[in-house]
């Protein structure tokens, strides 16, 4: 399904879902990703509400798999209101601002929270990123068909798993969350409960907001 709308597995499915089993942190960057990386004033870049719901529902998606909250991060060279706000109305764990040097902030996000590397699954698109995706157990790119010797460094050095149909601001972030849902193979179950509103779905909102997003600077 994912292939047809134009995705590519750089890493076979069946090895993405073995490596998502240990799992439990969600790192995304900001620019390129939840947007195209146009600066449209000193706010910064935006975002989409398709890709935060995408967001919402791998939270879920997680927590009905595995009983817990799982960690959420955004890792951003800038410093962005769209990015806070989104992180503080969704109740990320945390979100770096100015890490112009991504794999130290990264490093101290690992520390903080107590997580091996290969626990975490990121989804990027630039250079910048790269000695990240390096660590990262799940590694998914925001592709754009303009950068093909990006994508073929990529492909050759196993910096990546999967390449969504789509780049930054056209929904990227969403089709990266619903594969990772649809790996957790409880995608019907997820959508269910949020459709109906259940008390499975409030207990887990009810968990998710009593997180209070953490805010580093310059780290």
């Amino acid at each position: 399904m994912f292939e047809k709308s134009g995705g590519i597995f750089c890493t076979p499915a069946v090895s993405i879902l073995q490596k998502l089993q240990t799992v439990k942190a969600f790192v995304f960057d900001w620019d390129g990703v939840f947007n195209d990386g146009t600066k449209h004033n000193q706010q910064g870049s935006g975002f989409s509400e398709p890709d935060a719901m995408g967001t919402n529902m791998l939270r879920f998606s997680y927590w009905l798999k595995n009983q817990a909250l799982p960690i959420t991060a955004i890792i951003t060279g800038e410093e962005n209101e769209a990015a806070r706000f989104l992180a503080t109305r969704e109740h990320f764990t945390a979100l770096y601002f100015k890490a112009s040097n991504k794999i130290k902030s990264f490093e101290h996000f690992l520390q903080t929270h107590q997580l091996k590397a290969s626990e975490v699954a990121f989804v990027f698109d630039d250079v910048l990123d790269l000695a990240v995706a390096a660590k990262c157990g799940v590694r998914i790119n925001a592709h754009r068909a303009n950068n093909p010797m990006f994508t073929e460094y990529l492909k050759e050095n196993y910096l990546v798993d999967y390449m969504t149909a789509k780049p930054g601001g056209e929904q990227s972030v969403r089709e990266a969350c619903e594969l990772l849902i649809a790996l957790h193979g409880n995608y019907g179950e997820a959508i269910t409960h949020r459709m109906n509103f259940s008390d499975t779905y409030q207990s887990y909102l009810a968990q998710r907001q009593q997180v209070e997003m953490k805010l580093w600077v310059g780290i």
